[in-house]
């Protein structure tokens, strides 16, 4: 039998802890996720909401980033739709709360400037992403891209150069 130095030893067992870590690393951002969406399903707060849905979508985002890394675009998809289905729901709850977004703007913008960074994430992703995983991806595109113009449509009803609607005559 081989006896080890005591370098050898403190060695070998910190090689072996930082292997546990790793694994357990991977473990916690499936849990944070998981922990931060049964808080944002939870919540009825719409400002609360808005904010968790921050703090979700950019662990989403990691995690997304991370399955990537690995070739994992089916996870990468499952989770940028969940992203978009969270998106949905809070702008859903803001519009109760507040309909009149350009008196009550802030969480209508929380919500836009998320968006924002979330239609980025998903070009980046789009650019990698292996031919048969771009139609899924690309639809949710579409749809975080047609919340956006409606957060902005509400948010600046009135913008220069556009004509307005044309209103009804009134009935005779």
């Amino acid at each position: 039998m081989t006896s080890r130095s005591p370098f050898a030893a403190v060695v070998f067992s910190w090689l072996a802890l930082a292997g546990g870590a790793g694994a357990a690393q991977q473990a916690a951002p499936a849990a944070r996720i998981a922990e931060l969406q049964a808080r944002f399903d939870r919540e009825s707060n719409s400002g609360r909401k808005a904010k968790l849905l921050e703090k979700l979508g950019d662990a989403q985002f990691a995690e997304s980033r991370r399955a990537g890394r690995e070739g994992d675009y089916q996870a990468v998809g499952l989770l940028l739709e969940k992203y978009r289905d969270n998106v949905r729901t809070a702008f859903a709850a803001v519009r109760r709360r507040h309909p009149q977004a350009e008196k009550e703007s802030g969480e209508y913008k929380r919500i836009e400037v998320h968006v924002r960074s979330g239609l980025r994430e998903l070009d980046e992703t789009l650019l990698v992403a292996p031919p048969q995983y771009r139609p899924p991806l690309q639809i949710v595109r579409d749809d975080l891209q047609q919340i956006e113009e409606e957060l902005l449509r509400l948010l600046f009803p009135r913008r220069p150069g556009e004509q307005p609607a044309p209103q009804k005559p009134p009935a005779p």
